[in-house]
């Protein structure tokens, strides 16, 4: 792998995880890593066309202060099956200790069945900064004059 900034994220395999591997970069480059759906080998889960399903990963983590885990889809389940992460990107905060769940929507027209193993999301640690409220009577003015499409499509 490249020579890349790397955090030390503290991880608990749950016994759902099994034999399942831990996470990891497909690619020197990846920003993201393939999360596993770590349910019994026996019970796929099928979601219906407009319906969702909550998917265990089998693992809980402690992610350090100032960071946050956020939960991507697969871009490949998106395309070929309409299937999405359905707050669109779910956020993991540093004091959450549970195990880490993707919430899967099905936009397709098909049912789609996820199995033991699947990938079923990404994963991406991020940094963020914390907002300190300042109210004001008035904001300084900017060139922008629109709002919603103001600068095109």
């Amino acid at each position: 792998m490249t020579d890349k900034p790397a955090v030390e994220l503290k991880v608990m395999r749950l016994p759902n995880l099994g034999d399942l591997p831990l996470p990891s970069y497909a690619t020197d480059l990846s920003a993201g890593m393939d999360l596993f759906a770590a349910i019994p080998e026996n019970e796929p889960v099928t979601i219906q066309p407009g319906n969702f399903a909550l998917v265990p990963s089998g693992l809980a983590v402690a992610i350090p202060p100032g960071f946050e885990v956020q939960i991507r889809a697969r871009s490949g389940l998106c395309m070929r099956h309409g299937i999405f992460v359905l707050n669109g990107v779910g956020t993991i905060d540093a004091d959450y200790r549970g195990e880490m769940k993707i919430i899967l929507a099905n936009f397709g027209k098909e049912p789609f069945t996820i199995n033991r193993g699947e990938r079923i999301g990404q994963m991406v640690m991020t940094r963020f900064t914390s907002v300190a409220w300042v109210p004001v009577d008035s904001l300084d003015s900017t060139s922008r004059t629109g709002g919603f499409g103001s600068t095109g499509v």
